[in-house]
């Protein structure tokens, strides 16, 4: 097992596009969607899209088929899979929700490489909608973080968590890859052992740009999803070679202090007559 940390952003950094407007757009209710924006919070809006969506008759099954054709770099999927394989610890962090994102995974059939997914709440209620809510319920109170987080969440304080449940004697080293400004946050978080991975001009990739100083961790930019598995693939190398050469190390020092220390031979012989 090692100790690498992968956390993924989803929209635009595992898939290609942003998932709610795919959607939107795919289903031909984009107009709908420009006229209620201006109107409300965001994750309102889409639980209200998936209201109007039911109430024209379209199924949950129509939904997922329009997510299942979700555009994705051909060298993402190989990317999870090989870090998988190495025995890297993957999660989600995404302000997307649940039901697109297990349902694009299942799809995927990657959904067992990761073992947390931290997103907005999205099911599929009695009466067969999908009802999508905030992480951050920003009706009754604020996450509080001053940095460009969106209000139904912030993603540092859910790197705060998953930082605080992994014992420090485990000597973790986390890599981030993102793309939006609420990436940024959790960017902020990490130290100089780890890795950030934000998108190349965008948001995220802006924000670090006027004062990398800010961030703690090495910073490494992809611009697509064949830089994305070679950025990610180099660094899982370099942590590995370095755990490997520290136990080498570890190794040679314990058998240099088991060795026995030999009893001094005399220096002269004496002749006995």
């Amino acid at each position: 097992m090692s100790n690498v940390v992968i956390v993924f952003d989803f929209d635009k950094t595992i898939i290609d596009c942003d998932s709610d407007n795919w959607l939107i757009d795919e289903l031909g209710f984009t107009d709908l969607f420009n006229q209620l924006l201006p109107t409300m919070p965001w994750n309102s809006v889409m639980d209200r899209m998936m209201m109007e969506f039911h109430s024209h008759g379209v199924t949950i099954e129509e939904i997922e088929k329009v997510l299942h054709r979700i555009p994705i770099h051909h060298r993402i999927i190989p990317a999870i899979k090989s870090a998988h394989a190495l025995g890297c610890d993957l999660r989600i962090v995404s302000d997307a929700n649940m039901f697109y994102i297990e349902t694009i995974l299942k799809h995927l059939g990657i959904i067992e490489c990761f073992t947390e997914i931290n997103t907005n709440p999205g099911y599929v209620n009695q009466q067969g909608r999908v009802r999508i809510s905030p992480y951050h319920d920003f009706n009754k109170n604020s996450h509080g973080c001053t940095n460009p987080c969106p209000p139904n969440m912030c993603k540092g304080l859910i790197i705060d968590r998953i930082q605080n449940t992994i014992n420090e004697v485990d000597n973790k080293r986390f890599i981030y890859l993102g793309d939006g400004a609420g990436d940024y946050c959790p960017s902020l978080r990490f130290g100089e052992k780890d890795f950030v991975m934000p998108r190349k001009n965008f948001p995220v990739w802006d924000l670090i740009c006027k004062d990398p100083s800010l961030v703690k961790a090495e910073i490494h930019g992809w611009c697509d999803g064949q830089e994305l598995e070679q950025v990610l693939m180099t660094l899982i190398s370099k942590v590995i070679v370095e755990e490997n050469a520290q136990v080498i190390s570890s190794d040679c020092k314990l058998r240099s202090m088991s060795i026995p220390v030999l009893e001094s031979f005399p220096t002269a012989l004496t002749v006995r007559p």
